[in-house]
Order: C-alpha cells, then sequence, then structure tokens
C-alpha cells in the first residue's frame, strides 16, 4: 500500500496453520509421532524460530507411535523445527522477494527509509523478521498489533467510505480484486 492504494497484491496461502501442518507432518515422519495440531502450535509458539537461536531450547510433545500406536513423550529441539518449518518459511521469503521485484521503483526509497512491516501470527514467530531483513537487505518491523493489525485496518477502511471506495476501485481497474 502507498498513499492508500494498493501499489501490488499478491496472496500466499501460508500463515499459521501451514507451520502447524509442517511441524505434524516432520515430527511423523522423522519421529514416528502421530501429535494434533494444538501440539504443533505449542511447539511453534514455545520454541520456533525462523533463524538459529543463541541458546538451543526444547519442548516435549506428546502423540501417539506411528509404529505401535501406544502414547509417547518425546523431546523436541528448536533445530527441529525450524527443518520443519523451512518449506513454508520459504515460500513466505520467495513471495516477499517477488512483492519487492514488482514495487515501482519510484517506491524504493519509502522501502529503504521505512522497510517492512509484517503483521499476523507467523510474524510472531522468533527471528522472522531478522530472517526477511537478511533476505531483503530492508529493515523489517513487526507491527505492535500482529494479531490484530488486519482486523483493525478492516475496520479504519470501513470507517472512511472514501478511502474504501478508492482502495477497491484501484484493486479492481489493476485486474484484482478487493476482499474485507
Amino acid at each position: 500500500l502507498s498513499l492508500s492504494g494498493i501499489v501490488y497484491a499478491h496472496e500466499v496461502r501460508v500463515a499459521g496453520r501451514s507451520l502447524d501442518e509442517a511441524i505434524i507432518e516432520y515430527i511423523k515422519h522423522r519421529r514416528k509421532l502421530l501429535i494434533g495440531k494444538l501440539t504443533a502450535e505449542r511447539a511453534k509458539i514455545e520454541i520456533g524460530s525462523a533463524l538459529p537461536l543463541p541458546t538451543p531450547l526444547s519442548a516435549e510433545v506428546s502423540g501417539r507411535s506411528v509404529t505401535e500406536g501406544a502414547p509417547r513423550t518425546i523431546t523436541v529441539t528448536e533445530g527441529e523445527v525450524r527443518e520443519a518449518l523451512t518449506g513454508p518459511l520459504n515460500v513466505i521469503t520467495r513471495a516477499v522477494r517477488e512483492a519487492l521485484a514488482r514495487v515501482p521503483p519510484e517506491l524504493s526509497n519509502d522501502l529503504v527509509d521505512r522497510g517492512i512491516i509484517i503483521t499476523g501470527g507467523t510474524a510472531l514467530l522468533r527471528n522472522l523478521d531478522r530472517r526477511l531483513m537478511e533476505e531483503t537487505a530492508l529493515p523489517v518491523t513487526v507491527d505492535e498489533n500482529a494479531l490484530s493489525s488486519v482486523a483493525l485496518g478492516a475496520g479504519r477502511m470501513l470507517e472512511d467510505a472514501h478511502l474504501l471506495s478508492r482502495s477497491t476501485y484501484e484493486a479492481l481497474a489493476d485486474g484484482g480484486y478487493a476482499a474485507i
């Protein structure tokens, strides 16, 4: 967005749920343990990171053995969770780099001066901001209202009918779509 208009829009369906599913699949195949979505999410929040941590973390996860079918608890490391998240995080970083490549050159100085603001639950993953900073060479900030910023932004758009109609018109004129 720039000056209340949409500069570039692209949808990538990779977010918290995708990260949880990646952890579930990793633990199933590598550690032979079936875990649920809540367990995967807890591991992601407690020890997940987009880059190695100075002090490695670990967490116990419980599930059902793939081979025996019996309940089992294992210790999972931050490195394992990070490895599990590699695929989804690569999709996110590629999408960010692609967006930067499609931004009009006139806005490049704004990006250098203001950087990128990331939002949503996935933005809270440890070191995602640092990883994006390394990948883009731009400043990256996690929005202070990362979990609620989309709802807050939609609310602001609905409060300003002129802004809403202008942004929607520009998005549709560019062959895109508007979603609130």
